[in-house]
């Protein structure tokens, strides 16, 4: 058997396929800027890494299921004054997910609460954490199955594995008595283990009316405010400032 037989037989073996296919135009670049062995060796097993990294990027991004693709470079930050983008960039880096912390963005419909929370996520995928998006009303729906099958313990300990849980659009509609009770259940298992980042459009005062209980909505708050950075969006919809701009542009 030739060499490079062999050399594509053990690279299949180890499952390194980036090697198979970069390892003969590397030796001809290597020969020509008469690298060392070491040199060209190190070349191999870098492109072989970064493949994997990416790899592992994409499988991150797919099991994210985010429902539409957002960065927070396409975020008009202009449009809310408030906002501070590199605090943003700074989020972007994980440590809040590093220390269990908690981000909430509240504000009125259309001021582009989502869009923040994607590219936030988007970015933490970016830095190597798992996210894993997901609007309230499918969350509870997941846990109302869950209960039903007697797998609530499993499905908590299965979401325990994101470093940080997208909720989206809390408040939007209104829960049962068990729904609400198992939500307050899902953010108390997390607490201080997990990060979760949710989106409302309700002030903490109107929470009551999600979860019906004062206590237990005050508990809640409790722990979803004690180690959380709560980003206020307030002024009219982004969305209709943003549509403003493209008729001004001419673009519709």
């Amino acid at each position: 058997m030739t060499t490079e037989i062999l050399l594509d037989h053990i690279t299949k073996q180890l499952r390194m396929p980036t090697i198979a296919k970069q390892y003969r135009s590397l030796a001809r670049e290597a020969e020509e800027r008469n690298l060392r062995y070491e040199e060209y060796l190190l070349a191999l097993l870098e492109a072989e890494v970064q493949t994997r990294e990416e790899n592992q990027r994409q499988r991150r991004l797919k099991q994210a299921a985010f429902p539409i693709h957002k960065t927070l470079d396409t975020y008009d930050f202009t449009f809310m004054p408030s906002l501070n983008r590199n605090r943003f960039l700074t989020l972007a880096k994980g440590e809040f997910a590093e220390r269990k912390e908690n981000i909430i963005f509240l504000g009125n419909s259309g001021t582009g609460k989502t869009h923040l929370a994607i590219g936030l996520g988007i970015a933490m995928i970016q830095n190597g954490y798992k996210t894993k998006f997901i609007t309230a009303s499918e969350l509870v729906e997941e846990l109302l199955i869950a209960k039903e099958e007697h797998k609530l313990g499993a499905f908590e300990k299965k979401w325990l594995k994101y470093d940080v849980i997208i909720v989206d659009e809390l408040g939007y509609i209104p829960f049962s008595k068990t729904g609400a009770e198992l939500l307050f259940q899902f953010f108390s298992n997390r607490y201080e283990r997990a990060s979760v980042i949710i989106t409302t459009n309700l002030e903490f005062v109107e929470w009551t009316n999600i979860f019906g209980d004062e206590k237990m909505t005050a508990a809640l708050l409790d722990r979803l405010t004690h180690r959380s950075h709560i980003l206020l969006l307030n002024g009219e919809s982004y969305r209709f400032r943003q549509s403003m701009k493209q008729r001004e542009n001419g673009e519709w």
